[in-house]
C-alpha cells in the first residue's frame, strides 16, 4: 500500500506514541468479573509492536478515562513510560506527558477511538483512529487503521511509523 506523502512526513517526526486503552489496545468491550473488576483482553501483536517501539528507544504511553489495575500491569510489562488513568481531560493529560517527556506535540502520535480523544487529535502531529472508531473520530484523524481496536491496530501504527522513520535514516 502506497502511503500518503503527508502521513509519511508526519510519521517521520514521531518519537512519542500515546493511545487510549479501551477500544484501542482492547476491542472496547468490558467484561466484569464476580468482584466487579473490568477484565480486559490485549492482543499479543500490539504487545510485540510496543516492545519493538521501546527497543527502538522510543517512548509510549496510555491516556485512559478509566482506572484499571490490568492496564497498569500490561503497560508495565511492555515498558510503557506514561500511564495516566482516570483522566477525562485528555488534553490536560497530554500536557503533563509533554512536559515530563520534553517532546513537542508535532513529535507525538495519538491513537484513539471515541469522542474524548478528539481534544488530543487536534494537538498532535499524527492523529490515528482505529478502523472501528466512532465516525467523528475517523473524520478528525490524519490516518485510519485497517485493523479494529484491540486486534492489531496499534501494531499497524507502530509498523508504519518505524518504516517511515527508517526512510530518513
Amino acid at each position: 500500500m502506497e502511503l500518503d506523502p503527508d502521513i509519511r512526513a508526519r510519521a517521520q517526526k514521531i518519537e512519542l506514541l500515546l493511545m487510549d486503552c479501551d477500544g484501542v489496545l482492547t476491542d472496547g468491550r468490558l467484561y466484569f468479573g464476580a468482584d466487579g473488576e473490568a477484565l480486559k483482553v490485549f492482543h499479543a501483536r500490539d504487545g510485540e509492536g510496543l516492545t519493538q517501539w521501546r527497543d527502538a528507544g522510543l517512548a509510549a504511553g496510555i491516556i485512559s478515562g478509566r482506572n484499571s489495575p490490568s492496564v497498569a500491569l500490561r503497560a508495565s510489562q511492555l515498558g510503557m513510560k506514561f500511564v495516566l488513568q482516570g483522566r477525562n481531560d485528555k488534553s490536560a493529560a497530554l500536557d503533563e506527558i509533554l512536559a515530563e517527556s520534553g517532546h513537542l506535540p508535532e513529535e507525538t502520535a495519538y491513537i484513539g477511538d471515541d469522542t474524548p480523544d478528539l481534544a488530543v487529535f487536534a494537538r498532535v502531529g499524527l492523529a490515528v483512529a482505529v478502523h472501528d472508531a466512532h465516525s467523528t473520530v475517523r473524520k478528525a484523524a490524519h490516518l485510519v487503521t485497517e485493523a479494529n481496536g484491540g486486534l492489531g491496530a496499534v501494531r499497524e501504527v507502530i509498523d508504519l511509523i518505524l518504516a517511515s522513520r527508517s526512510d530518513i535514516s
